[in-house]
């Protein structure tokens, strides 16, 4: 199934940024329907049908479009962001573009290099500022000028300080006509990712969870296949291919052996996050066993994983009732060496599959210690992962939480009871004493899938 089939069968949503920017089968606009001729991209065919563009299509209409483009390119473009093109001459669209894969041409370029007509004196639609600097590729705004393009229309500024106005600058030094806040909303929302990164130099992250109607992600014995239906399920493998990475915690690898891959088809895999301070991955995991096929990650504490290993192995630790001193000190140094070859052999076994080894400190919650999640983020930012979706258990939900690392929450309700006082919640930790100190969505958006249904927000002041 291509990119454009699965942008078309996105689920019934509530809000008009949703709506907006994903553009259901069920409508007939005009825009809505040259969007739907798209595939036959840059053949005769398809340059009859643009040209059916009717004069009273409204600049938001054709951002639309440029909108709708944009979103082809999820999941390749990262870390640059999405953009749509359109070129509209005498009143009809006579090429579009988009940034199809990270390395590749823009938006802009893609359209006036494969415009069948001559583009001198038509108006641009793109959902982002067009750059002005050398990256992969040269600047927008040269061939923008060099096209004699007469106006340009921008949905949103670029965050990127080599970008941030500049390019809206040039345009108009040359005498093009450039207006922008064009859908400015609907722009930076398709973008948040980018935008995240590009102001705060952290991954963008996404907490996902499935959970009952009663709350529980797993029944008391541990059982937890499955939750929710196919529907949503298979919407989780588009999530995990718009996400650069996916985070998970050494409890949910040992307990569901998970693969964490895309089984979206054309989908992209993430980079795999585990968080494990002990290093207690089981080298008969599949994370282990297909880590030469998908990058993984693999955040440990060094101290954690040697005091793990010297207090599970029973004859590592020194005999009480030795009274010999000597002795006493002896089968400890034993230990101790015994604890450091079982530390080493992880790291050799685990490196020789191809997993990268993140060492990472620790941070105080309370009475206990997990990973310091904000240092752990940061080194993933360094790598260029700028998104994650998290799907962890409730203890490291919690700890991204608490935090304040979580920019937005997929939450699929079933409706289904498990009941159990046992039984684990999908966020777990200490807890806020107070309701008015609770944690808020905003930008709420509803789906359904199948029997499900989704609640996505983005946590306020975050």
């Amino acid at each position: 199934m291509t990119t454009e089939n699965h942008i078309q069968q996105l689920p019934q949503t509530h809000t008009n940024t949703e709506n907006h920017i994903q553009q259901l089968p069920q409508t007939h606009t005009n825009t809505e329907n040259l969007i739907q001729q798209l595939p036959q991209a840059h053949t005769a065919a398809e340059s009859h049908i643009q040209q059916t563009a009717q004069n009273h299509m409204t600049p938001q209409d054709y951002m639309r479009l440029a909108l709708q483009l944009a979103r082809k390119g999820e999941g390749r473009t990262s870390p640059n962001p999405m953009v749509g093109c359109v070129v509209v001459k005498d009143g009809k669209v006579i090429s579009t573009g988009y940034h199809e894969f990270y390395g590749g041409f823009h938006a802009e370029r893609n359209a006036l290099l494969r415009c069948p007509a001559d583009p001198a004196g038509a108006d641009l639609y793109v959902n982002l500022e067009p750059c002005c600097h050398q990256g992969k590729t040269p600047p927008c705004t040269d061939i923008i000028i060099e096209k004699k393009i007469r106006r340009v229309y921008v949905g949103c500024l670029d965050s990127n300080p080599k970008v941030a106005g500049k390019g809206i600058q040039i345009l108009r030094s040359h005498g093009i006509s450039v207006e922008t806040g064009i859908l400015e909303e609907e722009c930076r929302t398709l973008n948040e990712v980018f935008f995240h990164f590009m102001e705060h130099r952290m991954p963008f992250l996404a907490m996902k969870y499935a959970m009952t109607l009663d709350g529980k992600i797993a029944s008391e014995t541990g059982d937890s296949k499955w939750v929710t239906g196919e529907e949503s399920r298979a919407y989780v493998q588009r999530l995990r291919n718009r996400y650069r990475g996916i985070m998970a915690g050494i409890g949910t690898v040992l307990a569901d052996d998970p693969l964490l891959s895309c089984r979206m088809e054309g989908g992209r895999n993430p980079v795999r996050i585990i968080c494990d301070s002990r290093l207690r991955i089981p080298l008969d995991s599949q994370i282990v066993k297909t880590a030469p096929y998908q990058e993984t990650i693999l955040a440990y504490h060094r101290q954690e994983a040697l005091d793990w290993r010297r207090q599970s192995n029973p004859t590592a630790s020194p005999d009480a009732s030795l009274t010999d001193t000597a002795l006493a000190s002896e089968s400890q140094c034993s230990t101790e060496k015994a604890s450091l070859a079982s530390f080493h052999a992880a790291q050799k076994a685990l490196a020789a599959q191809g997993i990268t080894l993140l060492e990472v400190p620790l941070q105080r919650q309370g009475d206990s210690a997990q990973l310091d999640l904000r240092f752990l983020l940061q080194a993933l930012a360094e790598r260029h992962i700028d998104s994650i979706l998290l799907e962890g258990g409730g203890i490291l939900n919690a700890s991204a939480l608490t935090s304040h690392l979580v920019q937005r929450v997929y939450a699929f309700i079933a409706p289904k009871l498990i009941a159990g006082s046992a039984a684990k919640s999908p966020i777990e930790g200490a807890g806020i004493p107070k309701m008015s100190d609770a944690l808020k969505l905003g930008q709420i958006e509803t789906s359904v899938f199948g029997k499900d249904f989704c609640i996505s927000g983005r946590l306020c002041d975050n």
